[in-house]
């Protein structure tokens, strides 16, 4: 039989502990509308959440986990919204659509912004919108994912099948990966977000799951 004594055990635990990105379980989940996380985009005072779904977008307090604001966003007949961006202050948000199409809310009311658009310099143009394969001419039936990959010191973060998240090392080796059995479409690919100490993602039900950081 073999033995294990402290030192081993000890070492073990330290490769073991070290082979994880992020902390299991899950340290906080909350809900958010009922429908698939498409994007995540945290406000610059990292006090709010943007979450972008297939019914429009989310603004949920990070500290409470209650909806501030739901932004009934829609263009073109389609409610997804597949790309998000506060400005420096957070005063406002861009949403945008499978075309391209811009619109900019209003984080103090949660209204959505009419008029010149041109007025918000900051937004990102239509070619921008066209390098994130957001253009008009898409199919709403097509899917737009921006967040399949993300990167952390030098652990990436990767979407797969049917929700997945596999972490991989400095080396491209997986190190982790974390499964969402209430993920029913298979074709769903997580949002991968890191935001200073935490890894944050989302299932096709609404559901936002927070990690901590190893």
């Amino acid at each position: 039989m073999t033995r294990l004594f402290p030192t081993a055990l000890a070492t073990l635990a330290a490769v073991v502990l070290h082979a994880q990105a992020v902390l299991e379980p899950v340290t906080r989940t909350v809900r958010s509308e009922k429908s698939e996380v498409l994007f995540l985009a945290m406000a610059p005072k990292g006090d709010r959440l943007l979450v972008g779904t297939a019914k429009g977008a989310d603004v949920v307090d990070i500290e409470s986990g209650k909806r501030v604001f739901h932004l009934a966003f829609e263009q073109d007949g389609d409610q997804h919204v597949w790309y998000a961006q506060f400005n420096d202050n957070g005063e406002y948000v861009m949403l945008a659509g499978f075309t391209g199409k811009r619109e900019i809310w209003d984080m103090k009311t949660g209204k959505k912004e009419g008029g010149n658009l041109s007025n918000f310099a900051w937004m990102p143009n239509s070619l921008a919108m066209k390098k994130l394969n957001l253009k008009v001419g898409n199919s709403p039936f097509d899917r737009f994912y921006q967040q399949e990959t993300a990167q952390h010191g030098d652990i990436t973060a990767k979407a797969d099948k049917d929700g997945a998240v596999v972490f991989t090392g400095k080396d491209g080796a997986a190190i982790q990966t974390l499964r969402f059995p209430e993920n029913k479409d298979q074709h769903h690919r997580a949002p991968c977000f890191f935001h200073e100490d935490r890894f944050i993602t989302g299932t096709d039900s609404g559901m936002l799951l927070f990690y901590t950081l190893r």
